[in-house]
């Protein structure tokens, strides 16, 4: 279980396909407070880390990911390799601060940037979401977008907007994004839940 708030921005270092995806990936983070076995969302993927290695801040983790992730996920555009920065995440613990809103890690699919403008200090991205997926984003809804949790401002059939402030874009990788890039998404459990209940009762 995640929150959204992106607390490291790590670089994929290598990728291999034996069988399934292996990944290696740098952090600043100091890995040997990380467990074989922990969670880690890697741009909104939750993934299990199967070995460590290294000191801060060249420390790294290697994590498995299988077809159907790759499927799903951005990293089934061959996004993933050496040198991509990713934002990372480490899984919720009893008592953290849950600053953005619950997220699980498994992505529902990938949306489009379809336009990028500055609004003051802020930046306004447009998104197109896949055609299953429009009916569970609201406007002031929240949604996770390559892991962070964002607040939607608009939506229009298939189209929504988010605004970033100019934290977010420094702490995260969104201040690289650009036109055309897909980015992982990730729908509110609530929302998937009311939908679920409303065609119960349907």
């Amino acid at each position: 279980m995640f929150t959204g708030i992106i607390s490291d921005i790590g670089t994929v270092r290598s990728v291999s396909q034996k069988g399934d995806l292996h990944a290696r990936i740098g952090t600043a983070w100091d890995v040997s407070t990380i467990e074989i076995g922990a969670s880690i969302a890697c741009d909104g993927v939750c993934l299990t880390v199967v070995a460590t290695g290294g000191t801060p801040p060249e420390g790294w983790f290697d994590v498995d990911i299988s077809a159907e992730t790759v499927a799903k996920t951005n990293i089934g555009r061959n996004l993933w390799a050496p040198g991509k920065r990713i934002n990372l995440e480490r899984a919720l613990k009893v008592g953290d601060e849950l600053g953005g809103h619950i997220v699980s890690g498994h992505v529902d699919g990938v949306a489009e940037v379809l336009e990028i403008r500055d609004e003051g200090e802020s930046t306004r991205v447009g998104f197109r979401a896949p055609e299953d997926l429009a009916r569970f984003i609201a406007p002031k809804g929240s949604v996770a977008l390559n892991g962070t949790s964002l607040t939607v401002n608009e939506v229009e059939g298939r189209n929504f907007g988010v605004n970033l402030i100019p934290h977010t874009k420094t702490v995260t990788t969104w201040g690289e994004v650009k036109v055309g890039d897909v980015v992982n998404l990730e729908i509110d459990t609530l929302a998937r839940y009311v939908a679920r209940l409303n065609d119960w009762a349907a």
